[in-house]
């Protein structure tokens, strides 16, 4: 089977085409013919060293894909050969930059027949992480209003159709006029141009005065100390990332006389403390399957062309969600 291999740290180009022999399951195991593998910011900072963690070189990154099952380990229950899942888990773990990957069933969700396996793909780690934010971690509710940070992102478009699901009101940011115009079709309320606008005085002027309820924050560095700013009374900061890979300069007088609770989340980590995602996913699927939420796919790469996706993902030029396919 072909794999896609960091071999060494370093810029996209060291994303490598390989080959490796054809996996077996175990028992308790599934084997998925991948044929779609979503593309995210912590393949990046994997594969440039910059990730905080992972497995030893050479791997194959990938923390969430979409096929098919071929075969069936002993002792498992409620897979069969030809169903289509979803499956998940952290860097390297199988890796879904490949075309054949052995997945625990605990980390796999079956998939509506009407669900794109493209969408399903995208669904573990942005549509999740966004998810879990507004509906879990910050309790959005309808009436509400929430500031989110690079709201064209695989996350932000996620976020947008979210929070508009729940009935709230959903103030995008974005770096473009053209993404200010996608994020609007998307549903958006209000965009505003980080490069154009004070992102603070323009939530004060839309909530006249009050603040924001809830603040998204996947970008780090400013956009989290604004994000402190620009929530009202009792409001909620969610911060899940830090693309901006840059410090924040934070006044607690900001947050802590409007009492303001802040949430920090981490996807990979909260699994490993026990956290299981799958009710949340079939959530999103059903979601999708419904046709409440449509999927954005802003581009998709064959596999051979994975340093291509990285290198459209660190542009900062994509709209929704990156895919690998893996199979032709």
């Amino acid at each position: 089977m072909r794999v896609v291999q960091v071999a060494e740290f370093g810029p996209a180009q060291n994303l490598l085409l390989a080959e490796e022999p054809d996996p077996t399951p175990g028992p308790g195991q599934l084997l998925v013919s991948v044929e779609a593998a979503g593309v995210n910011r912590a393949d990046l900072l994997f594969r440039s060293g910059r990730y905080h963690s992972g497995p030893p070189l050479p791997a194959v990154v990938g923390s969430e894909g979409a096929g098919t099952v071929v075969a069936v380990g002993a002792d498992v229950t409620g897979f069969s050969v030809g169903d289509r899942v979803l499956a998940f888990g952290g860097i390297g773990a199988p890796g879904f930059y490949r075309e054949l990957a052995v997945v625990d069933p605990n980390q796999a969700v079956l998939i509506p027949a009407n669900v794109p396996t493209s969408a399903a793909a995208s669904l573990p780690v942005a549509w999740l992480s966004a998810w879990h934010c507004l509906r879990v971690l910050a309790e959005l509710r309808a009436g509400e209003t929430v500031l989110i940070h690079a709201a064209a992102s695989g996350v932000g478009s996620a976020a947008v159709q979210i929070a508009k699901d729940v009935g709230a009101t959903a103030i995008g940011v974005v770096g473009s006029a053209d993404k200010q115009r996608w994020i609007s079709e998307l549903g958006a309320d209000h965009t505003l141009n980080r490069r154009e606008a004070d992102i603070v005085a323009e939530v004060d002027r839309i909530t006249g005065g009050r603040g924001v309820d809830v603040a998204l924050d996947a970008v780090g560095g400013d956009a989290f100390a604004q994000s402190l700013k620009a929530v009202g009374a009792g409001g909620r900061v969610v911060a899940l990332a830090n693309v901006a890979l840059a410090p924040s300069t934070v006044d607690t007088r900001d947050f802590y006389p409007k009492n303001v609770r802040i949430n920090g989340f981490q996807l990979t980590n909260l699994m490993r403390s026990g956290w299981d995602p799958k009710p949340e996913l079939r959530e999103l699927l059903d979601a999708v399957h419904d046709g409440r939420f449509t999927v954005p796919i802003g581009a998709a790469f064959p596999l051979a062309d994975a340093a291509k996706a990285h290198l459209l993902l660190e542009s900062g030029d994509t709209q929704g969600k990156v895919v690998l396919i893996t199979r032709d």
